[in-house]
């Protein structure tokens, strides 16, 4: 009977820095749900800042980042 041969391979995973991270604001209001499209920092945070500037009362956002890892083979 034929048996496998298992092999220990270490990896590690890391941030990958040459993909683009992104952000995305969500606000907690009740009632509101609003959300900003996914996009860069900046963008985001105007995005935030329009939202309070319309509805005054909306302060509070819950923010997402998400970026891109890389996972490397170690030899």
């Amino acid at each position: 009977m034929p048996r496998a041969v298992l092999k220990y391979v270490p990896h590690t995973i890391r941030h990958a820095p040459d993909l683009e991270s992104t952000r995305q604001a969500h606000c907690t209001t009740a009632g509101c749900g609003e959300s900003s499209t996914p996009s860069d920092e900046d963008t985001v945070q105007l995005w935030c800042l329009g939202h309070t500037g319309r509805h005054p009362e909306h302060t509070v956002f819950r923010r997402v980042f998400t970026d891109h890892a890389r996972v490397i083979r170690e030899e």
